[in-house]
């Protein structure tokens, strides 16, 4: 009994030795390894084996484009400014890989004639425009915003309180503009036209200086000449006309454009600036006051001049309102109402289909590209 209890002893004393030394029993290697996942953690080992696969899946490489420069023209206003503005100061355009380079005009039909020559590629226009558009002169491939920035606009001390005293008044306007359509709407629902008026044709600076001066009566225009117009004359500002009382009547959309020709030899650069844009609008709806001090900046003007002037602009047109409205139609009936106004004021004799210079399909094509 001793004998085989001495023998036991010594069995167990060799295990402890070699153990000491850093041997392993089979079931101490076993028991590491288990501790190797936690006790009842549940993970199977298809698991665990979907888990390495998801930690060595290469990340989602971030789109990378040829560097492309267009030539963007814009008016000194929040309504023309902001959308392109946002773009470059939120670094949608370099996600795009795109350099934009801003041009200050100060009217559409110049912007237009500006892109016929080849010195722009791309304009934003505000309503009065898009006629041009109708007669064949550039093609819209993305709406920016709804205008409320547009006045008619009168000096007390010339006798000018109502629409109906402009009769005889010396006027001025920026025709083929949006405040001239305005002007036009106001006269009409008083029984005039401009043969009524002496009309005096001066692009938006002149007609800052020629109501501030006296020069002229009245005046149609827009934001944010309207402001300080209004901070000049005081008291004796008279608002006549602005698109707020026509809104039941008509939409007045602003729109990035470009020429049929652009268009087509450079589809792919027009959708990833379209795409830029897209994300601007986004942006600029959830922050108008900061994207107004980057619109002061730019166009030079007081940044408290400038953020009087966000609530003359519909700034909801985001991506998700822009591909709801272009399922259901709404973009597309903003662009038929718009010629509408421009056929009932004789500006347009024929209706046209929208879709020959409307280019949904980029607008379409830029937005699905965004969601991706």
């Amino acid at each position: 009994m001793r004998k085989t209890l001495a023998l036991v002893l010594a069995s167990a004393l060799t295990a402890a030795s070699l153990a000491g030394c850093g041997g392993k029993t089979e079931t101490e290697t076993t028991a590491n390894a288990t501790t190797a996942a936690p006790a009842d953690s549940g993970e199977t080992t298809a698991a665990t084996e979907n888990k390495e696969a998801e930690t060595k899946a290469p990340e989602a490489q971030a789109e990378t484009f040829e560097p492309a420069t267009v030539r963007v023209a814009y008016m000194p206003n929040m309504g023309s400014a902001s959308l392109a503005v946002t773009a470059r100061e939120a670094g949608f355009f370099d996600e795009m890989g795109l350099t934009v380079e801003l041009v200050e005009f100060q009217g559409g039909p110049a912007e237009i004639a500006a892109m016929a020559s080849g010195d722009i590629d791309i304009s934003q226009i505000g309503h009065g425009a898009h006629a041009l558009c109708a007669e064949g002169e550039a093609v819209i491939f993305q709406i920016d915003c709804t205008s409320l920035a547009d006045a008619v606009m009168g000096n007390k001390d010339k006798g000018v309180n109502t629409i109906a005293d402009l009769k005889g008044k010396k006027v001025a306007a920026t025709s083929g503009t949006s405040a001239e359509i305005i002007l036009n709407l106001a006269l009409k629902q008083e029984g005039m036209t401009t043969d009524d008026l002496e009309v005096v044709e001066m692009d938006a600076n002149g007609i800052v200086t020629a109501m501030i001066s006296g020069n002229v009566d009245a005046c149609a225009t827009w934001s944010p000449g309207t402001m300080t117009i209004e901070q000049a004359l005081g008291d004796k500002t008279a608002w006549l006309a602005t698109n707020q009382d026509y809104v039941n009547e008509v939409t007045f959309p602003s729109s990035y454009i470009t020429t049929q020709k652009y268009a087509d030899e450079n589809r792919e650069v027009l959708v990833r600036f379209t795409r830029a844009l897209q994300k601007a609008a986004d942006y600029r709806s959830s922050n108008i006051e900061e994207v107004a001090g980057w619109v002061a900046k730019q166009c030079e003007v007081d940044g408290d001049t400038m953020l009087a002037t966000v609530g003359e602009g519909n700034w909801t047109i985001t991506s998700d309102f822009l591909a709801k409205s272009l399922e259901d139609g709404t973009i597309q009936k903003y662009y038929e109402n718009q010629q509408q106004v421009f056929i009932d004021g004789g500006r347009l004799t024929d209706k046209v289909d929208v879709t020959k210079y409307v280019l949904f399909d980029v607008m379409k094509e830029a937005n699905e590209a965004n969601k991706k």
